[in-house]
């Protein structure tokens, strides 16, 4: 049986979601975890790779048990205490066994915060960020990206990937009290896109590129012209979305109930 599991994380207490051999990961905790309370050899798969203290408030994974679930509240009760807080599971359904939580997702989302003054108390979770920014020019140059197929300007250098294609639906700034916001949601994301982007536009909010420097570094399809990656403190995976079939199950719940 395949079910699919959705949880949220605070990325300061792991070294990235993938399995580490000497380091916590989200994906050991998980599946050691699953691992206990299922009485069998359980691995937990994805929908994506986050880096070193990179949050999720909405990660999917999928995994495969032998014997089919008698409660789905009766697991999500018992790995959340297991867990104490450091990963918080919040649902769990049954899906078919060819549903992947990486290949079978159509979109995901991520959120960055920058905050503009000091805080003591987000230290960890948002880049503090306290020089003055032009949010419409940052604004500007996110849009662009919605006309962008090739990313190769924002991807890791060295990373195994075929190709830098992405489609990019939606990518905007917004203020809230001290803080910037910026939500961006793609068909898929090469590692370290969000961060090169934010860094890149935070250039141009602060004044470093105009939308000319800003669509060469685009077009030239080298890491090297692009802006410094933002702290991970500030990015949040935010969103998986599958198709309806699937995102109806969220809905009512493991075997339709």
């Amino acid at each position: 049986m395949r079910y699919f599991i959705r949880l949220q994380f605070h990325g300061a207490s792991f070294h990235g979601w993938q399995i580490q051999p000497h380091s916590p990961s989200v994906q050991g905790t998980l599946s050691e975890a699953l691992t206990h309370l299922l009485g069998e050899e359980i691995e937990a798969v994805g929908a994506g790779r986050t880096d070193a203290g990179v949050h999720a408030t909405q990660m999917v994974a999928h995994f495969d048990t032998s014997n089919p679930l008698k409660s789905k509240e009766q697991l999500v009760f018992r790995l959340n205490r297991y867990l104490r807080g450091q990963i918080v599971v919040t649902d769990l359904i049954e899906v078919n066994a060819e549903d992947h939580a990486r290949f079978s997702a159509v979109e995901r989302g991520y959120t960055y915060r920058i905050e503009q003054v000091l805080n003591p108390f987000t230290k960890g979770l948002v880049w503090t960020y306290t020089k003055p920014l032009n949010v419409e020019a940052m604004n500007e140059a996110a849009a662009y990206l919605l006309q962008v197929k090739d990313f190769g300007s924002f991807a890791r250098s060295g990373s195994d990937v075929t190709n830098h294609l992405c489609d990019v639906k939606h990518a905007e700034w917004t203020p809230l009290g001290n803080e910037l916001v910026f939500e961006i949601r793609a068909n898929r994301f090469l590692r370290n896109m969000v961060r090169a982007i934010v860094g890149t536009l935070v250039d141009a909010g602060a004044g470093k590129l105009d939308m000319t420097a800003f669509r060469e570094i685009v077009h030239s399809k080298n890491r090297s012209e692009a802006g410094t990656s933002a702290p991970a403190a500030g990015l949040y995976l935010s969103s998986v979305v599958y198709p309806a079939l699937i995102e109806n199950k969220w809905k009512t719940g493991i075997n339709g109930e």
